[in-house]
């Protein structure tokens, strides 16, 4: 499959164009199509203080998936590298684990995210994944 941009980049200029896409999906995945609904309920934490038979706590795995899943389909869909979408589905799920555990913050989160995906488009032109 082929993504969006030019997968693996062979030129710098193709690796920041590759950079920027995957950085406006990573926008799109974590704002509009996280919404609010995925953005609470992927949070055992929040779930269990919120005590609503509604929104049982166990159901924040089903909601985490769903959030990561989102992002790794982002992944793929930029790149056209169903092992980087893998990727950055196990990547993203500890890194938003992390953040709803309380051992990293929003901030930390957003940057470590990034760094991702500036690593698969150097792990692209190293050809290491393609």
């Amino acid at each position: 499959m082929s993504g969006l941009v030019d997968f693996p980049p062979h030129t710098w200029l193709q690796g920041l164009q590759a950079l920027f896409a995957l950085a406006i999906g990573h926008a799109l995945a974590d704002f509009p199509l996280q919404g609010e609904f995925l953005a609470m309920c992927k949070n055992r934490r929040h779930l269990i203080r919120l005590k609503d038979a509604n929104l049982p706590p166990s159901m924040w795995i089903s909601c985490m998936a769903a959030h990561c899943l989102i992002h790794a389909g982002m992944v793929w869909i930029v790149t056209g590298s169903a092992l980087l979408g893998a990727v950055e589905l196990v990547i993203h799920w500890a890194l938003d684990v992390a953040k709803c555990e309380g051992k990293t913050d929003f901030s930390v989160d957003q940057c470590l995210h990034v760094v991702c995906k500036i690593m698969y488009v150097i792990a692209g032109m190293a050809h290491l994944v393609g």
